[in-house]
């Protein structure tokens, strides 16, 4: 019997929406941790630390999201990626819970402050980085046989997943360079404004890298972008304007437009790894329908999903809402 829609298409979208969101709104939460070593003294740490206390958590709700959906919607994704991205996931995993428990007893520590920093910018560095090498791993695709992941443990560390990993730690720093920005003042503002500049630059030279490596990587990219002139070029060239932007705002040392314009930088270039790879969910072989759920399992969870999602989208436009404002070293003003 033929379906009314075809769910799997409505499934792929809402888990891009849930993955993207999670990299916008945790990414400037993480490029706090990650810059964490580098700020001067303690007072910038602590408004590093008090700019993101009120969203953190709420943040990762979309990861929480974005991975049961998967479950759900795309079983054979989680029996393939788990076994290959095993150790990759573990890092993920274990660097948020080494933040979450280093982000509440910092602010309760004095003798032993300077080891709870450490661990928030290790735990920060170390899940940033597994984000991005797990992209790397499903750009370079997966050794499958009848549904079943049969290459090793170790298949995923590749000088490629390396690069994009840097590549998404510098994202991240980027995004929490202007986040703090537009969050907070004086002489806190001002080491921002001086980072932001340096961060772009290494972004940018990471994204060219990770440009020119990935149509070697999968042979099909390289078709979908230089068989013919495709429609696609515009996300790149998109991508390159809101870089542009961003090096604009900062030299005019506006505090809310290199934000916008680094969220923008990541969505075209997210836009641009998905129209790499479309329709493959788990590449090199296995297309979104192949690791879709039955229909009715779909049809079932979607329901729930309708009315969670604008629960978790209010939620975060009432707290960024309510917290809106610049924070000084004791909190939000």
């Amino acid at each position: 019997m033929e379906q009314p829609f075809d769910l799997t298409l409505i499934w792929a979208g809402i888990i891009a929406f849930g993955v993207m969101m999670y990299v916008l709104m945790d990414g400037f939460d993480l490029g706090q941790g990650i810059l964490f070593p580098f700020a001067p003294t303690e007072h910038h740490r602590d408004v590093m630390m008090n700019s993101v206390a009120p969203v953190w958590d709420g943040n990762e709700t979309w990861l929480v999201l974005g991975g049961a959906g998967l479950l759900a919607a795309f079983p054979l994704v989680y029996s393939v990626f788990l076994p290959a991205l095993y150790i990759g996931v573990f890092l993920l995993l274990a660097g948020l819970i080494f933040r979450g428990v280093a982000f509440e007893f910092r602010f309760k520590a004095k003798t032993s402050r300077y080891l709870w920093n450490w661990a928030f910018a290790g735990g920060s560095i170390v899940a940033s980085f597994a984000q991005g090498a797990v992209v790397g791993a499903y750009i370079q695709g997966f050794k499958t046989e009848n549904f079943r992941y049969v290459g090793g443990a170790l298949d995923w560390l590749t000088p490629f997943t390396v690069i994009t990993g840097i590549g998404l730690v510098a994202g991240y720093a980027l995004l929490g360079a202007t986040w703090l920005i537009m969050k907070s003042e004086g002489e806190v503002q001002q080491w921002a404004y001086k980072v932001a500049p340096r961060l772009l630059l290494a972004v940018l030279v990471v994204f060219a890298v990770i440009s020119v490596y990935t149509p070697f990587v999968d042979p099909r990219v390289m078709a979908r972008w230089f068989d013919s002139i495709s429609i696609l070029w515009i996300l790149p060239v998109l991508a390159l304007y809101c870089a542009w932007v961003i090096y604009q705002s900062l030299q005019k040392q506006r505090e809310g437009t290199p934000f916008v314009a680094t969220m923008g930088l990541f969505l075209f270039t997210y836009l641009g790894l998905l129209a790499s790879k479309w329709p493959y969910m788990v590449p090199p072989d296995y297309t979104l329908w192949d690791a879709a759920s039955a229909y009715e399992s779909q049809l079932f969870l979607l329901l729930g999903f309708l009315f969670v999602i604008p629960i978790v989208l209010a939620y975060t436009a009432w707290t960024y809402w309510v917290f809106r404002g610049k924070v000084k070293q004791g909190g939000y003003h």
